[in-house]
């Protein structure tokens, strides 16, 4: 592990002010001054301002989102929570990157503020993957207003796609609210099925639909 990646976990800051505190020489790595970009082993003994340091114990899961549940924690409405489904020892966990109600697929739940942080700010560029369903086939002309960028309240969208007709596969490093289905909503055109297939470097692979699987940090 990077040691810059190390502090920002173990001590709650981002990789740049960790990399600041090892320029300062407020780092020490076994007694010696630490230098950006060394790597560290389990085994090594960190030490920030003279404290040492250790990465707390994580739980990372991934998860299978059905359609019809909600990912808050109180149900809305006839919508259910997806903590129904989610067994009782992983209930403190947080969703990281929403799902809407209509939406389907991967969602990751943590107690990592700072990998949370890093998954959905938008200065890490994290990619998510969708499958995408339309309600008719897409025009070659409205493919190209869309990976050209739409205008919507909250901004420009723009999306990559790969596919045909009405199945294609979305590509974003956004994540604003309904930012898909917006989308393709001012273009006059209805998803009628949104399935995310990764998050960063996180895949849904053969997950069944409702299951959980316990992973590790990436």
């Amino acid at each position: 592990m990077r040691l810059n990646q190390f502090i920002a976990h173990a001590a709650g800051l981002s990789r740049r002010q960790a990399d600041e505190a090892i320029m300062q020489g407020d780092v020490r790595v076994n007694g010696l001054m630490a230098r950006v970009g060394q790597a560290i082993s389990p085994t090594d003994k960190v030490f920030l301002s003279g404290e040492q340091i250790t990465i707390p114990e994580y739980s990372y899961l991934l998860f299978n989102k059905p359609v019809g549940y909600v990912c808050s924690r109180r149900a809305q409405g006839e919508a259910a929570t997806i903590y129904e489904l989610i067994p009782k020892k992983y209930h403190h966990l947080k969703a990281v990157g929403r799902l809407d109600k209509d939406s389907s697929g991967l969602l990751l739940l943590t107690d990592d503020g700072q990998r949370a942080q890093e998954l959905t700010h938008p200065s890490y560029r994290k990619q998510k993957s969708y499958e995408v369903l339309l309600d008719r086939a897409l025009s070659p002309a409205d493919k190209d207003a869309v990976e050209a960028g739409i205008k919507l309240d909250d901004g420009i969208s723009q999306l990559k796609l790969e596919g045909q007709e009405d199945q294609w596969q979305v590509l974003m490093h956004e994540g604003r609210n309904r930012q898909i289905r917006r989308t393709f909503d001012a273009l006059g055109y209805k998803v009628t099925k949104l399935h995310r297939t990764k998050f960063g470097d996180y895949e849904l692979g053969d997950l069944p639909s409702g299951e959980v699987k316990a992973v590790h940090a990436t």
